[in-house]
């Protein structure tokens, strides 16, 4: 296989230009991002509007997240082959577009459709991330990944807050057509904000594809992290895929108590940065471990607890803090692997992790229909602890690897 050219060297923005870049950064990481979730407290509005049954209904989270990681596998790698910032701002007015078209839907079937181009079209979060990750000095690298990550994650718990507002005061579709102007006026903010940056990677297309499965398979670190988040992403998705039934068949919550149940687990974007500084650190490593544990104790919490709302959200914060955190001091390893790669290192890690929701989204809707919130959120607990093997698995050969070379 032909060698990718490094980068050109490029310089940072000064600290001042790189705050107000990093917010920027971090609030169009958000709003992009929000696109994929606003479905999730909706579905039971979608289903009575276009006649399907709920069950049909929670195919929409899969199809934008399967949407969202075929963008990851085949639209995020051009992060290093073309300038992001033209790139970004030309990706947005396509996202517009689909939620134009998913907000007009006369039927389901139209409305999967632009659910999926949302999906694929909304990667563009994940090629900011990246160009974060390069424009931070590297003794701020986790903290300022962190930041924008919070963004990110703020992005999508509140999204289904703003969702379930907006519907109870104008219907379910009034979400996308203002999304769809966000995304617009997003194009222009990035373009005149975003300093100009180039990985030139080089090499063609087809190359940087194949380069992809090469990164994979040279760098244990980065298969290890991208396992262990599916694992964590994947408890994450059931969970919110299936919260919504339980929160109006048992709790009779209306549509915008759902939206302030959402709001609660908003308090988990608040370990995106402090996943960062212990990345900075060097206590990524135990800390992942004390992440995915508290990802399984939360859902075990929200499987036996589920008829108290108290004990129910107390799982969705808990489980939030432990995906953001893990997500953050992931994040912080893996782009440290390779300065020239760092979009294709994310479209390994990112359609790693989406896959698995994606997967976990789908069990997570046909265990809620076989046994009701208690089977699917008793599935989202199993995931962590299978990342949790992962994740002793490498620290062993950590260990014995750091012993080897001590003798």
């Amino acid at each position: 296989m032909q060698t990718l050219t490094p980068p050109a060297p490029t310089t940072s923005p000064a600290s001042s230009r790189l705050g107000l870049v990093t917010t920027v950064l971090a609030v169009a990481c958000g709003l992009t991002v929000a696109n994929l979730y606003y479905a999730q407290p909706l579905l039971d509005l979608i289903s009575g509007s276009l006649h399907v049954s709920q069950g049909v209904a929670t195919t929409v989270v899969t199809l934008t997240q399967i949407g969202y990681a075929l963008g990851l596998i085949f639209v995020l790698p051009l992060g290093d082959l073309f300038e992001i910032r033209r790139m970004t701002t030309r990706m947005l007015i396509g996202t517009a577009v689909a939620l134009g078209l998913a907000a007009g839907s006369p039927v389901f079937g139209v409305f999967l459709a632009a659910s999926v181009l949302v999906g694929i079209t909304s990667v563009i979060a994940q090629i900011l991330v990246p160009l974060a990750a390069h424009l931070a000095p590297p003794d701020q690298r986790g903290r300022i990944v962190g930041k924008v990550m919070s963004g990110l994650i703020t992005g999508i718990l509140l999204a289904r807050t703003a969702a379930s507002l907006i519907a109870a005061a104008w219907g379910w579709r009034t979400i996308y057509a203002i999304s769809a102007v966000l995304m617009l006026v997003l194009a222009v903010v990035l373009h005149r904000t975003l300093p100009q940056y180039h990985a030139r990677a080089g090499g063609t297309y087809r190359q940087l594809l194949g380069s992809i499965a090469h990164l994979a398979r040279e760098e244990p670190a980065l298969r290890r992290r991208a396992l262990c988040q599916a694992s964590m992403f994947g408890a994450f998705s059931a969970f919110w895929t299936v919260i919504t039934y339980e929160l109006i068949d048992d709790h009779h919550l209306s549509q915008t108590g759902i939206g302030i149940f959402a709001l609660v687990g908003a308090a988990g974007a608040a370990a995106a940065p402090i996943g960062g500084r212990l990345g900075d650190r060097g206590l990524g490593r135990a800390g992942s471990g004390v992440a995915l544990a508290l990802a399984a104790a939360s859902m075990l919490l929200a499987a036996l607890g589920h008829r108290n709302l108290i004990l129910l959200a107390a799982g969705a914060v808990l489980l939030d803090l432990a995906v953001q955190c893990h997500g953050s001091m992931s994040q912080h390893e893996i782009y440290a692997l390779r300065d020239d790669a760092r979009a294709r290192i994310n479209t390994v890690y990112m359609g790693t992790t989406f896959v698995g929701g994606a997967i976990a989204s789908a069990c997570a809707g046909a265990l809620d229909t076989a046994y009701g919130f208690a089977g699917a959120a008793a599935f989202a607990a199993a995931l962590p602890v299978l990342g949790l093997g992962v994740w002793a698995t490498s620290l062993r050969g950590y260990r014995t690897a750091t012993a080897l070379k001590n003798m």
